[in-house]
């Protein structure tokens, strides 16, 4: 049986960068996760407030841990912009089937590439991505003035690889995979219905989430763009602004 509650709502799908958690390398605020991980415990036992589960770029192993952090018994995660879905009902993880071998092949050999181009330079590639490529440096204006020749380096070999800029990161990821395909695949498994969907988040990399709930939601350190799509946005930040937009949805 799908998860259905006796609210407006069954679901909140809630990007982590910018939104649980600051993109830097700045402490997580544990009191805000603590309040989450309550509401979470109180959904899956009262089946009155939606469940929230996470929506990331992160590496599939830092969704797990915070989908363990805030007791999403119940609903799958996704990481990696939609390559995973970590399922916590049997611990059990699922790469998207059109994830062929060629691509796999094309992603490393675009990881070769970036690390010949520029780890002389200070970048970074972000552990743990298996079908993308993150990329960081400190100055984050010396990376961001990167995107547009790594992408001309893509085109120039016809390498399907989609670049575009967080707050902190370069993703490179292939262009029919994203967190939308991913929700997708989550509502498929749920049987959840997506207009008892919300959705969290605070770039344009999560226009994605935007484009399949029903409800969306920004907190007030948002990107000016991505706040257009919003129904409401917080005048709190981060995870203190996710706690204000969850409130909205259960009075």
């Amino acid at each position: 049986m799908p998860f259905r509650t006796t609210g407006k709502y069954d679901l909140v799908i809630c990007d982590i960068d910018g939104c649980l958690s600051p993109e830097s390398h700045a402490p997580i605020d544990i009191a805000g996760l603590s309040k989450l991980s309550e509401h979470n415990r109180f959904a899956i036992q009262h089946r009155d407030r939606p469940v929230v589960t996470l929506c990331s770029g992160r590496p599939i192993g830092f969704v797990e841990c915070l989908c363990r952090l805030i007791q999403n018994t119940v609903i799958p995660c996704i990481g990696e912009n939609g390559v995973w879905l970590w399922r916590p009902e049997d611990n059990s993880f699922e790469c998207d089937p059109a994830i062929t071998a060629e691509h796999l092949e094309i992603v490393n050999e675009a990881r070769k590439l970036l690390r010949s181009l520029y780890q002389a330079s200070g970048v970074v590639q972000q552990p743990g991505k298996s079908a993308s490529v993150a990329l960081y440096h400190p100055d984050t204006a010396f990376l961001r003035s990167l995107v547009s020749t790594i992408d001309e380096e893509f085109q120039k070999r016809n390498w399907p690889i989609r670049v575009s800029m967080t707050w902190l990161y370069i993703n490179c990821d292939l262009p029919y995979i994203n967190k939308a395909t991913a929700i997708d695949r989550l509502i498929n498994q749920t049987g959840i219905e997506l207009e008892r969907t919300a959705g969290i988040g605070d770039t344009m990399g999560d226009r994605f989430i935007a484009d399949r709930v029903s409800w969306f939601g920004c907190p007030a350190n948002s990107e000016p763009e991505i706040m257009k799509a919003a129904a409401y946005v917080s005048s709190h930040e981060e995870v203190e602004g996710v706690l204000d937009i969850i409130d909205q949805l259960v009075r």
